[in-house]
């Protein structure tokens, strides 16, 4: 997501250490918030259903990568990844919200969903903003 083309083969390995940093920090995070808010899930439940939910922009981001074989990159071809990318968001931040908003109580469900929105945004953010 974050390494750009024609980078020596061996630049993967901090790119690497960023996103896996970024996504269990933010689930860590994320898990943590809902447990505080008196959630009825374990830490590790809450962890698991944040990680499967991250398949959607992973979908997305092997269909961004695709397009990104095309020679020449136009405005349409960023909306078509943009698109894709934002359906991998909606995707799971809708799943991840249908598991880990109903173990809230009725009156934190908000606060309990703005964080898991931003994670799966800030990924998306990863994805799309990533230029050839």
């Amino acid at each position: 997501m974050l390494q750009k083309p024609g980078a020596p083969e061996d630049a993967g390995a901090p790119q690497f250490a960023q996103v896996f940093v970024l996504v269990w920090a933010g689930a860590a995070v994320v898990t943590l918030n809902c447990r505080l808010l008196g959630g009825a899930i374990s830490f590790f439940q809450s962890v698991c259903v944040i990680g499967y939910c991250l398949l959607a922009p992973c979908i997305a981001l092997l269909f961004c990568r695709a397009i990104f074989l095309a020679k020449e990159q136009t405005v349409i071809l960023f909306f078509i990844r943009f698109f894709l990318t934002m359906l991998g968001f909606g995707w799971a931040t809708f799943a991840s919200t249908a598991f880990l908003a109903d173990s809230q109580p009725a009156e934190k469900k908000a606060l309990a969903v703005y964080p898991i929105c931003l994670f799966y945004f800030v990924i998306s953010w990863l994805i799309v903003s990533r230029s050839p």
